[in-house]
């Protein structure tokens, strides 16, 4: 069954680390809750405050850790970043925890997901309401309109395309997914306690100016470059059958691509998935 509209738990208690990485950069990363750690990969313009299934953490024995991408919130950015690079960094925090760990991508954020489970670094992967891989002249065929107009900025303006991304700051990025959100999403969002955690996010996502988000976006809207052959581990794709932002035909073509993945379909969900549906996910997670 569906979680309830209270999506998280504002008593909820995290602690804060950083991680010290080559160069002089840290990684900046957040633990909820105790038990077996599974890594949460956030989507677009979130750092290291977004998490989803508080209320569920404790009786899952779940410890989630989420993390700030390089040059998002806490985390020092790092100018040549690549979904290989960004999987690297996250290396040594998953060889800190002991890994292999569970990893759980949301939106945006399932290149970097892929570019984990590629590199050995993911005992499962989850990927829920994943954006599609839209440089592929297959996915682009199916976008909206607008959406390819977008992506072909990437591609031919790249500069350009990032001052765009970095320009929305927490207030139009907010804007952005509301409106284009099913009427059933919008009541998940609007929730207070969602609100204010995915607001203090959002900060973190723009932190530096937006450089972070940008190259994220960027990073997500090119060609991903993925050595998909080397995805070893058991990967399910999660999509709301009212999912019309991620993937034009939810996931079908990202889970073929995918050795061995399997594809849920879930009724009646739509975008806010992971928040709908999270004790069912976190149980996933964990087996």
């Amino acid at each position: 069954m569906p979680d309830a509209a209270a999506v998280t738990d504002p008593g909820r208690v995290s602690v804060d680390h950083e991680l010290p990485l080559p160069g002089g950069r840290v990684l900046a990363w957040s633990e909820t809750g105790a038990g077996t750690p599974v890594l949460f990969l956030a989507g677009a313009a979130t750092g290291r405050s977004m998490t989803f299934g508080d209320q569920h953490l404790a009786r899952l024995g779940v410890r989630l850790v989420t993390v700030d991408r390089p040059g998002i919130g806490a985390s020092t950015p790092d100018p040549r970043r690549s979904a290989a690079s960004t999987a690297a960094d996250l290396d040594r925090l998953v060889t800190r925890l002991g890994g292999p760990l569970p990893v759980v991508a949301n939106s945006q954020a399932a290149v970097f997901g892929l570019a984990a489970a590629a590199r050995g670094i993911a005992s499962r992967l989850l990927l829920v309401s994943p954006a599609d891989e839209v440089a592929d002249p297959r996915v682009f065929a199916r976008l909206p309109g607008p959406v390819r107009d977008v992506v072909t900025r990437v591609r031919e303006e790249p500069e350009a395309a990032r001052a765009f991304f970095a320009g929305l700051g927490p207030d139009g990025m907010e804007r952005m997914v509301l409106d284009g959100a099913d009427p059933a999403d919008r009541d998940v969002y609007a929730d207070p306690a969602f609100l204010a955690r995915y607001r203090a996010a959002l900060r973190e996502g723009f932190a530096n100016d937006g450089a972070g988000y940008a190259t994220d976006t960027l990073i997500a809207m090119s060609p991903w470059q993925l050595d998909w052959a080397a995805i070893r581990v058991r990967v399910r794709v999660w999509f709301g059958e009212r999912d019309r932002v991620h993937s034009p035909d939810l996931g079908a073509l990202l889970t073929a691509r995918i050795p061995g993945a399997e594809r849920r379909v879930v009724p009646g969900a739509g975008g806010a998935l992971l928040w709908t549906h999270a004790e069912e996910i976190l149980a996933a997670a964990v087996g």
